[in-house]
């Protein structure tokens, strides 16, 4: 797929101060980012056995390399990496296994996962969806915030 945008004011903050850290030894604090990522997506249920995760703190992207078990796996893997504040961008292009065109969903203020499912499929009812596709890294259906990017996945 390439690289997914996100919003870096937006999501877990788990970089704490990364920017002074970056300062004084760049290569240590990629590492220790990509260690605080890589470790969030497992806490999100999500095998990292054979993922890589790198990340680049001048540019802000994470890139993610190896495989992982199903094509549901890797959606998630990027929307969790994806949405830790301090994170621009995701760049998938070395991950396994190839994906099909995913749609994704950046969050708006005032958005409800059964407005997204209005709009996507034309059915509010269908936001259980939308919600399964982007477990664990949602706890509940209310639990969206502006600036998270969801899997929406496609219409069956």
């Amino acid at each position: 797929m390439g690289l997914l945008s996100f919003i870096k004011e937006a999501g877990e903050k788990l970089l704490g101060h990364a920017d002074e850290q970056a300062a004084a030894d760049p290569n240590a604090a990629n590492q220790t980012a990509a260690d605080a990522i890589k470790n969030y997506i497992s806490t999100q249920g999500l095998d990292t056995s054979n993922l890589t995760v790198a990340f680049d703190g001048a540019s802000r992207t994470v890139t993610l390399s190896g495989s992982v078990a199903d094509l549901d796996t890797k959606a998630k893997v990027k929307v969790a990496a994806g949405n830790v504040q301090g994170v621009a961008g995701v760049n998938d292009d070395d991950l396994q296994p190839d994906d099909p065109q995913v749609q994704y969903h950046d969050v708006k203020s005032g958005d409800t996962l059964s407005a997204i499912a209005k709009e996507v499929y034309g059915d509010a009812n269908k936001y259980p969806v939308i919600f399964e596709a982007n477990k664990p890294m949602l706890s509940s259906p209310d639990r969206i915030y502006p600036g998270q990017k969801l899997v929406i996945p496609p219409q069956s």
